[in-house]
C-alpha cells in the first residue's frame, strides 16, 4: 500500500450525504472503497447536509475542511452541490442562478490555493419544474470551472436519460436513489480522467 497520508473531504448537499442509500456509502463512500483497495492511504470525510444550498456551503466549508486537513497530509477536497439552489420556494428558486455560481467561484477561488480540488454537477431528478433549471445550473457551473481550469464533471447529462438512475430515484422519494443510483455516480467518477485515483489514471 501507499503509505501516503491522503485525507479527502466530500462538501455538498444530500446527494454527497448519500441520502436513500441503505448501505450509508453514497458514491464519496465507494469511491474511497475502491482507492483503498487500489492500495491508496485514503481517510474520507463526508461532509453532506441535506437541503444544503451553495449559500450555505460557501458559509460553512473551509472551517471544516481546515479541520480535517492539515497541512501534513496530502489534501484533496470535492464539492458538489446545486440541486437545492434550483428548488422554487415562495415562488422563486432558493438561491438564483447567477449568485449560485458567483458561490462557486468564490469557493474554488479560496479551495485551489490550498487544496487539489474538483467539481461535481449536480444529477438529474425526475421533477419537470427542477429538471431544466438543473440543466442549465449544471452547463454554467461548469463553464466556471473550466474558467478557473478546475475539473468539473457534469453528471446531469450522464443521468438524465440514464433508465437506472431514474427508475431507482421514483422507486424511492422521488429526489435520492438507493445503494445502485450511487453506485452508478461512484462508476462515473472512478472512470473519469478527472478523479485522481480512478481507473484510468496514476499519480
Amino acid at each position: 500500500m501507499n503509505m501516503t497520508d491522503i485525507r479527502i473531504c466530500f462538501v455538498g448537499d444530500s446527494y454527497v450525504q448519500g441520502t436513500g442509500d441503505p448501505e450509508y456509502l453514497g458514491w464519496g463512500g465507494r469511491l474511497c472503497v475502491a482507492a483503498r483497495r487500489a492500495g491508496y492511504n485514503v481517510t474520507s470525510y463526508n461532509l453532506g447536509v441535506r437541503r444544503e444550498t451553495s449559500r450555505d456551503i460557501a458559509h460553512r466549508w473551509l472551517s471544516e475542511c481546515e479541520r480535517r486537513l492539515p497541512a501534513t497530509t496530502e489534501n484533496f477536497v470535492v464539492f458538489s452541490f446545486g440541486a437545492n439552489d434550483v428548488v422554487i420556494e415562495n415562488g422563486a428558486p432558493r438561491v438564483p442562478e447567477n449568485e449560485t455560481l458567483a458561490n462557486l467561484r468564490a469557493i474554488l477561488d479560496v479551495a485551489t490555493a490550498r487544496y487539489r480540488t474538483l467539481v461535481i454537477g449536480p444529477p438529474a431528478v425526475p421533477d419537470d419544474e427542477n429538471i431544466a433549471r438543473l440543466g442549465k445550473l449544471s452547463e454554467r457551473m461548469g463553464e466556471v470551472a473550466a474558467q478557473m481550469e478546475v475539473p468539473y464533471l457534469a453528471l446531469f447529462p450522464l443521468v438524465v436519460n440514464d433508465a437506472q438512475w431514474m427508475d431507482e430515484v421514483r422507486a424511492n422519494d422521488g429526489a435520492h436513489p438507493r445503494a445502485a443510483g450511487y453506485a452508478r455516480i461512484a462508476a462515473f467518477i472512478e472512470t473519469w480522467q478527472g478523479w485522481w485515483f480512478g481507473m484510468r489514471n496514476t499519480r
